[in-house]
């Protein structure tokens, strides 16, 4: 009977609840399905036993479980079982994307063709190679799996029983029965590697792990792509043997691919875009902000522009409207004001020249309204600007307040920029009798030019 889900789900978060409060942590997930099979043979019937296999197995075997590997292990196989283990093994690889098999124990080679020998496995003749595991069939399996296929055999040992075989093979064949393993060529996706070079023979070593494994347990969880840790390791056993031992390598896989996930590496600070111009947009800003003509919008355009083009005339503006607002009369003067001079006027500005500065003759439309006067004229481009303000008594004699912006004329001082501010005074004389339209003209100024 099976349990109820509502059950089962229950016993399972409370399996990792007390997980978590050990302190524990599951084993890396692998987005990839990964098998491997790990045969380890040393106790051998038939020739010398080898004492580091078993221990290569275990150790091997653990450390690709912690790389996420479902690892079918096998120590000390006889015939039966480790036919039937390959054919496990096989199955599974067809089912996976990484496959990984590894043997540690005796093997030889005959006519070419290398096999792995069984712990039961005699050797009397060539029918008894018939008990051992061809290395052409494990390729074979492993080309079943769909990404990665990794062959690794650290089997190349002395082996007695070659030496049987070759003298029931006679004379004339002898030379078939090669010292070590032939080399391998790693089919497309595969890596192949050898303990040491083919036709050589490689070191039991004296401690727990022959000096292959040693170094293979070293690096395979190591955080590298996996051809750059197969170079380490037969780096390492180069290095461990006095140079004695090179390890047979043959790569044969596309890009890159990790056991443990790549390095972290830091990315490289990008670099910096070039600057933007902080002036393109001012001549744009500038055009509406004349459109608009508020103290307010020059303003902006001189948070915005402040070492553009246009800020000096914007400051210029700025100036002109804040002392248009300091002459304008208040609230109860204007009420007081005479209005006798209210309406539109039609002015002459004269100015003689001025030390410096050339004399002049500008007409002007100027408005009065409740006894204010006020006359505004722009030349092209905003230059050339000039605005006239003041309050006019009962009598018609006042001192009116100028200020403006110089042109490219000779109204201008010849030392100043098109667009220079400078301010004066007028004195004028309104005669509201005098003409039928209200016409009159300033008599004189005082014109004092002003470089800010």
């Amino acid at each position: 009977m099976r349990a109820p889900s509502g059950i089962l789900r229950h016993f399972f978060l409370t399996l990792l609840a007390l997980w978590l409060s050990l302190g524990l942590s599951p084993a890396p997930a692998s987005a990839d399905t990964r098998v491997a099979l790990v045969i380890g043979n040393g106790a051998y019937v038939s020739t010398a036993q080898l004492p580091n296999p078993s221990h290569d197995a275990e150790d091997v075997a653990a450390s690709l479980k912690r790389s996420g590997f479902e690892v079918f292990q096998g120590i000390d196989l006889r015939q039966a079982d480790m036919q039937d283990l390959t054919i496990r093994f096989a199955r599974a690889a067809s089912r996976a994307d990484v496959a990984m098999f590894y043997y540690s124990g005796h093997a030889m080679q005959y006519n070419g063709v290398n096999y792995l020998m069984p712990v039961d496995a005699v050797l009397t003749d060539e029918a008894d190679l018939k008990r051992f595991v061809r290395v052409d069939d494990i390729v074979n399996d492993l080309q079943q799996a769909k990404n990665l296929r990794i062959l690794v055999l650290d089997s190349c040992r002395d082996n007695p029983l070659a030496e049987t075989l070759k003298r029931s093979a006679g004379s004339t064949r002898a030379a078939s029965i090669g010292r070590g393993l032939s080399k391998v060529e790693a089919p497309r996706g595969t890596i192949v590697s050898f303990s040491t070079q083919s036709g050589q023979v490689a070191a039991d070593g004296t401690g727990r792990n022959s000096p292959y494994t040693t170094a293979f347990l070293k690096h395979i969880e190591e955080p590298q792509e996996i051809g750059d840790v197969f170079r380490d390791i037969s780096s390492d056993v180069y290095d461990s043997s006095g140079k004695t031992q090179l390890p047979e390598l043959s790569l044969s896989i596309i890009g890159k691919f990790y056991l443990n996930g790549p390095v972290t590496v830091a990315p490289a600070a990008p670099q910096a875009a070039p600057k933007a111009d902080p002036c393109a947009a001012a001549e744009a800003h500038w055009k509406a902000a004349e459109g608009i003509g508020t103290l307010g919008a020059f303003e902006d355009h001189l948070a915005r522009f402040p070492n553009c083009i246009f800020a000096t005339l914007a400051k210029a503006r700025i100036e002109g409207l804040k002392q248009k607002v300091a002459l304008a009369p208040s609230g109860n003067a204007r009420t007081t004001g005479s209005k006798d001079f209210d309406g539109s006027w039609d002015v002459t500005l004269n100015c003689p020249a001025s030390g410096k500065a050339q004399g002049f003759t500008r007409p002007l439309v100027a408005t009065v309204t409740n006894g204010v006067f006020h006359a505004e004229v722009q030349g092209p481009g905003g230059v050339n600007r000039l605005e006239i303000d003041g309050q006019i008594p009962a009598d018609g004699k006042t001192t009116l307040s100028a200020r403006g912006t110089t042109g490219a004329s000779t109204y201008t001082l010849n030392n100043l920029a098109p667009g220079s501010p400078y301010a004066f005074t007028v004195d004028a004389q309104f005669d509201r009798t005098r003409g039928s339209g209200k016409r009159n003209e300033a008599r004189a100024c005082n014109l004092v030019f002003v470089k800010r």
